[in-house]
């Protein structure tokens, strides 16, 4: 396709549908603008973008696809902006926000002047940010949700997806409202539970000093989501309040659940709850892409004899391949340490357990 797109929000998100669309349509400009202008000169540099603007009145005018990847409370500040713009005739608005009933109750403002707002939620992450993160094949194989308003001619959402086939992601289309709560129990309310997970160990270590040594393993890993950003997880809660609430008091009556067993000491049945949520983990798509970004461990038996991390690293950097953290377990006990190696794609890990497998004798594991 022809045409020009303008990218307002050049982070790991934006700059990635950013390289996805010029790869697609060679033919298109990108435009990009970010309320951080280095992010804007690096997206240039970078070749994510094609042109640099400084505000975002002069790109939109010139722009016929219009993405916003900007926090959910300044999408809706820039929904109402865009709405007071001399914007092109069949220009097509959307965004890659995490929460939507909000986002499309600001963008209606837009439908009465007949400009055509259609929310999207790309649903993939990275451990990194920024636009020098960006990846254009980030969403590939990723649900990308789509939320148009009932208005919204089924040609204008046949036309977006052309303008994003480049990211290779599956759409799906769903009301503002169903999106909500279905990122609400996949993605917003685990995030609360990993949170409130690590508030509690905080609370406990104040009287027992080695839980922060013993939470270096298992602990540390089912807890990582509680490490993303907190004023975006503000905005996330603050705009999805309502679903979040149900979903705590849903929590409350499984915990309630729990304790009733305990009390009971009632063994078959304490058996069939973690049975029965083992069997729904363990039937859940292991390829497919969710909410939460997935995280592609690889744990590699090391002995203990100076230089092995390096030894392992530089195998790995002779093959090129690129590592996203590293860390050593601090819980064994044994002759054989652990070495928690974690990789931004599943064929990376792939490469990495062939190139050591090949190189030493050392046991690996992948991270499930």
């Amino acid at each position: 396709m022809k045409g020009r797109v303008f990218i307002i929000g050049l982070g790991l998100i934006g700059g990635s549908l950013a390289l996805s669309i010029k790869n697609k349509h060679r033919d298109c400009i990108v435009m990009g603008y970010d309320i951080n202008e280095e992010q804007t000169k690096l997206g240039k540099m970078l070749g994510v973008i094609d042109e640099t603007i400084s505000t975002i009145k002069s790109g939109a005018e010139k722009a016929d696809l219009i993405i916003i990847s900007a926090p959910v409370n300044e999408t809706c500040k820039i929904l109402f902006s865009l709405s007071n713009m001399n914007l092109k005739e069949n220009v097509i608005i959307s965004d890659a926000g995490s929460t939507k009933k909000e986002v499309v109750e600001a963008a209606s403002i837009l439908k009465d002047k007949g400009i055509p707002f259609i929310g999207g939620h790309p649903m993939a992450g990275s451990h990194k940010s920024g636009v020098s993160a960006a990846k254009p094949l980030l969403f590939e194989n990723a649900f990308y949700l789509l939320t148009p308003q009932p208005h919204i001619d089924g040609s204008l959402i046949e036309s977006l997806k052309t303008w994003l086939a480049g990211t290779n992601a599956r759409f799906l289309t769903v009301s503002p409202e169903e999106h909500d709560y279905l990122t609400g129990v996949i993605s917003h309310f685990p995030h609360i539970i990993a949170a409130s997970l690590v508030h509690q160990a905080e609370k406990s270590s104040q009287s027992q000093q080695l839980i922060p040594r013993l939470a270096a393993g298992g602990f540390r890993d089912i807890t990582r989501i509680a490490s993303s950003s907190p004023q975006m997880w503000r905005d996330i809660l603050m705009h999805n309040k309502d679903v979040l609430l149900t979903l705590l008091e849903d929590w409350r009556i499984e915990m309630e659940r729990v304790k009733s067993l305990l009390q009971a000491a009632n063994e078959k049945d304490i058996f069939s709850y973690f049975h029965d949520a083992k069997q729904f983990r363990d039937e859940l798509p292991q390829k497919q892409k969710g909410a939460i970004h997935a995280f592609y461990d690889l744990f590699v038996d090391v002995p203990d004899y100076p230089g092995v991390i390096s030894e392992i690293t530089g195998y790995l950097a002779d093959e090129q391949i690129s590592i996203t953290n590293i860390s050593i377990r601090e819980t064994r006990e044994e002759i054989n340490g652990v070495l928690v190696i974690s990789f931004q794609t599943e064929e990376d890990r792939d490469r990495a357990m062939d190139c050591i497998k090949r190189q030493t004798n050392f046991d690996q594991t992948i991270g499930m």
